[in-house]
């Protein structure tokens, strides 16, 4: 019998077997081939045999060395990486890769296709070490804003390029749904009540942290099945690779009614967030929590194939409410638990708005902490984390994206000077780097940079640096690539954090419509953080680059990205001229460039139907996907599909988070962005007409409709990613 299958029918011993056959059978979830890990060397060539596949037999992997470091040597058709784990080997081979061969592997696109049949050899031998121990990857966020519906096809890539890319700790929350199932059948609930607190897939992040629960629908058991088996094949996969697996620990979520039901227990009430009904919180200090705490570690290990070193967990979350309890006291609660369960392991917490308190950090062993910090490129006012956290280790982490926002850019110039300085000072607590962004696969160079950062043993002179990513991202030198991305490097990605800002601003095509617009989330930056003009220039010159190094999905990637970017820029000048138009009463210049908006949506959402990656249809199918029938199937792309709109309740819409995901997706903006404002601007129009205010439109309303109801959504990419930013090159040329 498969192990997946063997795992759904075993592994769950409060509920059903028929449950786990259901999950089974409406959800492919591949299977091992033999139970156990493989040994380190076959993890690596298995790794490189499913990314190299024409190349992988002239690579010995020999599992060998001091800790964190590669050697990489050899001659043509013949090269040789060492490392301690599969996963620093495969890191070596990624230097090779880029270093030497001129290849490239990205979240975001690769190109391989340019390899020669015999892979070039080296001049002796390349040793590399990293710089800081702890390199952690995956926002919380990350399942949410990424794909909640994603399947192991998409992990088993993402985990091999977390591998080249140097990681070594990855976020795992697939399948915690279904641990907290199981552990609350043991404090006096039934399967279906806690069914009905669990989220829906795509708003577990925010569960997790304990934000909400319970919305939009209660998940179906097979769910909890079919999750808990990718989760824990996620899991083992990241044990494979020699990376540690970084699980939810348990700090104190409970269910309504827990005291009544567990006499003695003490919670707290943590009132709302954003218009949500936030979960009580069970007193730390007690031994209810311990008990809780001891049956979700145990329940864990069993669910997902033994214990790990590192747990995630943010005690009171961005405005959590400690009512009487000592934040003190709590702290030493939550570790004294996570202690008892696994001895010796670090909790890990996110460092961002005012967590974590020093209240937490002075409470617990600083040794078994380690704070992820989210801000460390965002304020020009952070520059002492040893005085801010007490001297708790810490990594330095980078937001760069929140929500999934399509808009190209980070703070590159920041992150070498600032890692350097915060590593090497005297008393230095910088222990790793944490790549954060809210959602991944974005933003390629911002993330092969990033990564380098703690495997540089030299000053890192960012203009070579993008001049070298040009030549590997698409195989050969270029003229036309190297000047692009030098407009890249001093626009998008030459921004810095004087402006207390970590990511680029987001388009107003897909902000709720007002002549006044200045961004689409309201937590977004009001304007470019950029010249749009010096921007442009880039897709002319991509647009140039020699047909020889056009076939990759690297280029037809970048090349999508910057013509995206630049009509969107162009959607800050045209809204004005509108505006202007509307209040001079001039109906006939309203008419123009309403029109002209109009249009450059309709040529935005055509060039981003030519990439699968930019398809509202394929996000929506993968939910379908998971369901057992077609009600599940209609519940899951409701709860995938208003996490890019309104987000949840119109309370929740009202507070800020609608649109808080926006991106610019073919399916999103031809169709509810496009439904917006031509919505609004016919209401202006006949306003102007009939020489009276425009009516007010309920937003919510619409935005709620059309998203139980989208129409259909194209799930396969159509058109030429190349002739269609050529024609917005001309469109926009003719438009200056």
């Amino acid at each position: 019998m498969p192990l997946a299958r063997r795992a759904l029918l075993t592994a769950f011993a409060a509920g059903s077997a028929g449950a786990a056959v259901a999950c089974a059978s409406a959800v492919a979830i591949p299977s091992d081939d033999a139970p156990g890990a493989p040994d380190s060397t076959s993890a690596a060539t298995a790794a490189a045999r499913r990314l190299l596949p024409r190349h992988w037999r002239q690579i010995t992997f020999l599992t060998e060395g001091q800790r964190d470091t590669f050697r990489v040597s050899g001659r043509t058709g013949d090269l040789t990486v060492s490392g301690d784990t599969p996963g620093i080997q495969l890191t070596g081979l990624n230097w090779y890769l880029r270093h030497i061969a001129r290849a490239e592997i990205n979240w975001a696109g690769e190109q391989t296709g340019l390899l020669p049949r015999e892979l070039p050899g080296l001049d002796g031998t390349v040793t590399r070490r990293a710089n800081v121990p702890h390199r952690f990857a995956l926002n919380d966020t990350n399942d949410g804003y990424t794909g909640a519906y994603l399947d192991w096809a998409y992990w088993e890539h993402e985990l091999d390029v977390l591998a080249l890319h140097g990681y070594n700790e990855v976020l795992v929350h697939t399948g915690a749904d279904a641990l907290y199932h199981r552990v609350f059948q043991e404090f006096g609930y039934g399967e279906k009540e806690l069914r009905a607190w669990i989220p829906g897939p795509a708003h577990q992040p925010w569960w997790l942290l304990q934000n909400l629960s319970g919305f939009p629908e209660p998940v179906s058991r097979q769910l909890l099945d079919a999750r808990a088996a990718l989760g824990r094949r996620i899991a083992r996969r990241v044990r494979e690779l020699g990376m540690t697996p970084v699980l939810p620990g348990y700090f104190g979520t409970v269910p309504p009614g827990f005291a009544e039901r567990n006499p003695g227990a003490r919670t707290v009430p943590q009132g709302d967030w954003m218009g949500f009904a936030r979960p009580d919180w069970l007193d730390p200090r007690s031994d209810h929590f311990a008990r809780v705490a001891a049956a979700f570690y145990r329940l864990q290990d069993e669910l997902f194939d033994g214990p790990s070193t590192l747990y995630k967990m943010d005690l009171l979350h961005e405005g959590g409410d400690p009512g009487d309890v000592p934040v003190g006291e709590a702290a030493r609660g939550v570790e004294r638990a996570l202690q008892a369960a696994r001895p010796g392991a670090i909790w890990v917490i996110l460092g961002w708005q005012h967590n974590p308190p020093r209240a937490i950090l002075d409470a617990v062993d600083k040794a078994r902490m380690l704070v992820v910090d989210g801000l460390s490129d965002r304020f020009p006012t952070v520059t002492d984390r040893e005085a801010d956290w007490g001297d708790t280790p810490y990594a330095f982490g980078s937001i760069w994206n929140f929500g999934g926002h399509t808009a190209l850019g980070a703070n590159t110039r920041d992150w070498p000077e600032l890692y350097e300085k915060w590593r090497t000072r005297s008393g230095s607590k910088l222990r790793g780097i944490a790549l954060l962004p809210e959602a991944a696969d974005n933003n390629p160079a911002a993330f092969a940079l990033f990564s380098e950062l703690a495997w540089q043993d030299e000053e890192l002179d960012l203009k070579a640096w993008f001049a070298q990513w040009a030549h590997a991202r698409y195989g050969a030198p270029d003229p036309h690539a190297e000047a692009a991305w030098d407009v890249l490097r001093r626009t998008a990605y030459g921004t810095n954090r004087a402006d207390s800002w970590s990511e680029g601003a987001d388009g107003l095509f897909g902000a709720r419509p007002a002549l006044n617009s200045v961004r689409a989330a309201r937590w977004s930056p009001r304007r470019l953080r950029y010249e749009a003009a010096d921007f442009e220039p880039a897709l002319s010159e991509l647009l140039q680059v020699r047909r020889s190094l056009r076939d990759s999905s690297a280029y037809r990637r970048d090349l999508l990205d910057v013509a995206r970017q630049t009509v969107s820029n162009r959607s800050r000048v045209l809204l004005p001229r509108i505006k202007k138009a509307y209040d001079d009463g001039d109906l006939a210049r309203f008419d123009e460039l309403t029109g002209g908006w109009l249009s450059l949506m309709d040529l935005l959402d055509r060039l981003l139907a030519t990439d699968s990656r930019h398809l509202l249809g394929r996000w929506v199918a993968d939910a379908r996907a998971w369901g057992a029938d077609d009600a599940e199937r209609e519940r899951l792309a409701y709860d995938t599909l208003s996490l890019l709109t309104v987000w949840g309740t119109r309370k929740g819409a009202d507070a800020g988070l609608r649109d808080y995901a926006n991106r610019e997706w073919a399916g999103l903006v031809g169709g509810l962005y496009r439904l917006r404002w031509s919505t609004y601007f016919d209401e202006l129009r006949d306003a102007l007409a009939e020489a009276r205010a425009p009516a007010k439109i309920d937003w919510f309303a619409l935005e709620e409709r059309w998203t139980r109801d989208p129409g259909p959504l194209a799930t396969v990419p159509t058109g030429d990613t190349h002739a269609v930013a050529t024609q917005i090159r001309d469109r926009l040329t003719a438009l200056s």
